[in-house]
């Protein structure tokens, strides 16, 4: 299945972007955000594309050495990234980017960063980028991951219970956590990252299986959710295992703890009148991005009964959404995926 990047339009639309401008893809996944934002920051933009997957970063590296044809600028190629290095050997410039040529001319730059997103003020400071123009994020993951069965991502192909995006620097599986974590911990979680009202009798049934062998394949998984929820409950709208395999996934990858330390250091990171633009697609990332863009366009927090301010709170951002921006009928009839997707945009004041 051929990936495609959701609320494409509006997310670019929202950044109000211009050549020129530094921007940051916290999230490259297949490319599509980042091929749109060079359409419009070149000439003279940088664009860093982040993403924690090796694959992904890789991918897009390779289109970009063999050429790819941007909307109004022709062919683009980008060339070798010169070194540069202080005496410890650390990469210490903006030489980290690759050149995009139009021709023979430099018609701009791009850096791939094979990172969490959470680490943003590092690959910036790597990158010798002091702020940015506009920074989002898709939270999706990408068809690529869902469709290669080894990652163990859906519970429609069957493989090992993996669910890492970046499987050469985390240790912890959603095996691991399956087979190892106490009974109480796995209602938790299921609980807490899946909102699942099953979790309880889910989690015994997980523990009574464990106990005779342990659980490696997303095919078992399936079998013990099915055999734990009641069979008038797997009928709904969304497949019975979803909201399990959704908290498994949270949990093996902390997304929402990365969420909220990237949230934090994108406006950190942003320019006067930068644009902060995040697409989540499940009610727990979109809380939290609603009630950070909420508190950030804030001044005092503290309780109205306070006869006087104490916790020096600044207004940081304008909420440019009042509302989320949501995919229309005709994006949802072409890429199901996008119907649960939801855009939210602020700006730095």
């Amino acid at each position: 299945m051929r990936h495609k990047s959701v609320l494409l339009k509006e997310i670019i639309d929202n950044l109000n972007l211009k050549p020129g401008m530094t921007v940051v893809d916290g999230t490259l996944g297949a490319g599509g955000h980042s091929l749109a934002v060079l359409e419009k920051i070149l000439p003279g933009g940088k664009l860093i594309s982040i993403d924690w997957d090796r694959r992904a970063v890789k991918n897009f590296q390779k289109k970009i050495t063999d050429g790819i044809y941007i909307s109004g600028h022709g062919r683009i190629a980008g060339g070798p990234a010169p070194v540069a290095s202080n005496a410890n050997g650390e990469d210490i410039s903006p030489s980290a980017f690759v050149p995009l040529f139009s021709g023979d001319k430099i018609v701009g730059y791009w850096r791939g960063a094979n990172d969490n997103y959470s680490s943003l003020d590092k690959i910036l400071g790597k990158s010798g980028i002091k702020k940015i123009d506009a920074v989002f994020a898709d939270l999706g993951f990408s068809s690529d991951q869902i469709e290669d069965a080894k990652r163990g991502f859906s519970f429609l192909k069957d493989g090992p219970l993996d669910m890492r995006y970046s499987p050469e620097t985390q240790p912890l599986t959603a095996a691991d956590v399956v087979n190892e974590y106490p009974e109480e911990k796995l209602v938790e979680i299921f609980w807490k990252y899946g909102e699942e009202k099953f979790a309880r009798r889910i989690a015994r049934e997980i523990r009574n299986r464990r106990e005779k062998r342990k659980i490696r394949e997303i095919r078992e998984l399936v079998e013990i959710i099915s055999k734990a929820i009641p069979e008038k409950q797997k009928h709904g709208r969304i497949h019975f295992a979803t909201r399990i395999f959704q908290a498994l996934r949270i949990e093996v990858n902390q997304e929402l703890k990365n969420l909220k330390v990237f949230l934090e250091k994108a406006v950190d990171s942003l320019a006067l009148q930068g644009k902060s633009a995040i697409i989540s697609f499940h009610s727990l990332e979109d809380r939290i991005v609603k009630q950070f863009f909420q508190k950030e366009s804030q001044g005092c927090l503290c309780p109205p009964k306070f006869p006087k301010c104490a916790c020096d709170h600044k207004a940081r951002l304008k909420i440019i959404t009042k509302k989320p921006i949501v995919s229309s009928l005709g994006e949802i009839k072409t890429n199901p995926r996008a119907r649960s997707a939801k855009l939210r945009v602020a700006e730095k004041i």
